[in-house]
């Protein structure tokens, strides 16, 4: 099945720009795409969500949600806030699969980190990686206290047998300092999975033609694109 899940260590990590960069990726290969968000919190009925921007910011995918609550919170307690029935994770993986049959490529994206909780049961991105068999990508930050979470994440994927292809790191500093530069070489190795790719800061700024003409190059072979993992760290790390 071609679903890849994206997931990130936390919020505000860039999920919703490298799952744009991804499509880009793929739509500039000649790939047909569909971007599912599983549970967008903390915007209107009439608001653009985050797959919204993804496709504002590739092109042409095909935009689904499986619900949206107002309120800017971890989609459980935002259903339960609005009165409102919460994401299953089984709804979110029939809604993939049905994607599946006419797409090359269907990108899950999450809300938060891997572990947010969709329901009172305890539903999570991790299930319905699970119930799909999918890849799950991760998408992490760049500088200090990036390695635990990191770690942390790339643990409880396998411990549930999940596949992690790799990392991206979201927003990837025009200046970076130490911490960041380092952590080129030390999050493949607390994770147990290669660096996948490197979105520079500011990307999901640039105009629609520049970000899908550029994403390639932000990307690494494995995700259809040029990046290069050794020669980014070469010219990055200390």
């Amino acid at each position: 099945m071609p679903v890849l899940v994206i997931t990130g260590t936390g919020t505000e990590v860039g999920k919703t720009v490298v799952t744009a960069a991804v499509a880009a990726t793929a739509l500039a290969g000649g790939r047909s795409v569909a971007v599912l968000k599983a549970a967008q919190t903390g915007v209107g009925p009439d608001e653009a969500g985050d797959a919204q921007e993804v496709a504002r910011l590739a092109g042409g995918v095909t935009v689904a949600e499986v619900a949206r609550f107002p309120e800017p919170l971890a989609p459980g307690t935002a259903a339960r806030r609005a009165g409102r029935a919460p994401v299953r994770p089984g709804e979110v993986a029939e809604a993939a699969a049905k994607l599946a049959t006419e797409h090359d490529l269907v990108l899950v994206e999450g809300a938060g980190g891997l572990l947010v909780r969709f329901d009172a049961a305890g539903g999570t991105l991790a299930d319905v990686a699970g119930l799909l068999g999918a890849p799950v990508l991760v998408v992490t930050s760049a500088g200090l206290g990036t390695l635990n979470t990191t770690e942390l994440t790339a643990r409880e994927l396998r411990s549930r047998g999940l596949e992690l292809p790799g990392l991206v790191i979201g927003s990837w500093p025009g200046a970076p300092d130490l911490a960041a530069r380092c952590n080129l070489a030390d999050l493949p190795d607390v994770s147990g999975a290669p660096l996948l790719g490197a979105v520079p800061a500011g990307a999901g700024t640039l105009a629609p033609a520049a970000f899908r003409s550029t994403a390639p190059h932000w990307l690494a072979p494995p995700l259809s694109g040029t990046w290069d993992a050794d020669a980014f760290r070469t010219r990055e790390a200390p």
